[in-house]
């Protein structure tokens, strides 16, 4: 449970970074969702908990990428480094090698 709750606050950091107002948001919640389970007994409910923690942990290192408003009618993108993918260009008829 620790190592889930510390992997969360380390994707937190990475996700989030230089954004103090969803760096803030996002320990509260991480924070308050462990506080209201701690007392958690069934081992059933703390695996179930535990993969939903996984879960969102996943998502939020593969999903969410930050965006900030430059003027009224711009956002620019801020992906991470481990985001970005190589771009395949597609081919109607594959080539072999």
């Amino acid at each position: 449970v620790l190592k889930l709750f510390k992997l969360l606050h380390r994707t937190r950091q990475e996700v989030f970074k230089n954004d103090t107002r969803a760096l803030e948001a996002a320990r509260q919640k991480i924070n308050e969702e462990f506080r209201n389970n701690q007392d958690e007994t069934s081992e059933e409910k703390i695996n179930e908990l535990l993969k939903i923690g996984s879960d969102v942990e996943v998502i939020l290192r593969t999903s969410v990428i930050q965006a900030v408003h430059t003027d009224s009618d711009k956002i620019v993108l801020i992906p991470r480094k481990d985001l970005l993918q190589d771009n395949t260009p597609y081919l109607d008829k594959p080539t072999k090698k």
